[in-house]
């Protein structure tokens, strides 16, 4: 029961705290339960295909392949690599985070898994397209122009930053994701 307390803290937390507005403030308590149940649909709608290709990905993609690909010693392939897979992405970017966990398992460059995750939230392709049909083409080439570079500093100072230490503990914990 503990282990399941532990596991679920922050799904109880959040009905708490909606049974505690409602009472307290019942048009806020309704909307924010109504907010919680639109988001919940949401997330139950995406996560399983999203969870099916995290499956397919990880029995399909060889860990040798990957690590190929997009390892320590991909270089610009797997930087390329890892921008396309986070651009051409679709869904909300709590949803990066499965994936960023399997990319991680098997055995992808650190700083190729900040860049998908930097490319999923910054770069999505067809956010980018309602972007530049409403804010127009000139605004979107200047956002990019700022944001690549900056993404890609980001994901180098933080590969350098972080310790091997603390990347050995995420690779173990992406290992221990079954």
């Amino acid at each position: 029961m503990k282990k399941i307390i532990k596991r679920y803290k922050f799904v109880f937390i959040i009905i708490i705290f909606n049974l505690i507005m409602l009472l307290l403030k019942p048009d806020i308590g309704m909307n924010s339960i109504e907010t919680t149940a639109v988001n919940l649909k949401e997330m139950l709608c995406i996560m399983p295909p999203v969870f099916l290709l995290i499956g397919i990905l990880d029995v399909w993609v060889e860990r040798e392949t990957m690590i190929k690909i997009m390892g320590n010693n991909s270089g610009i392939v797997g930087i390329v690599i890892a921008f396309l897979l986070g651009s051409i992405a679709a869904g909300p970017v709590y949803v990066a985070f499965p994936f960023a966990g399997v990319l991680l398992k098997k055995g992808t460059k650190f700083s190729n898994v900040i860049i998908f995750l930097g490319a999923w939230s910054a770069t999505k392709i067809p956010i980018s397209l309602f972007e530049a049909s409403v804010l127009g083409w000139k605004f979107m080439l200047i956002r990019y122009a700022l944001d690549i570079p900056v993404l890609l500093l980001i994901a180098f100072i933080t590969d350098k930053v972080v310790s091997k230490k603390e990347k050995d503990m995420i690779y173990e914990k992406a290992k221990n994701l079954d």
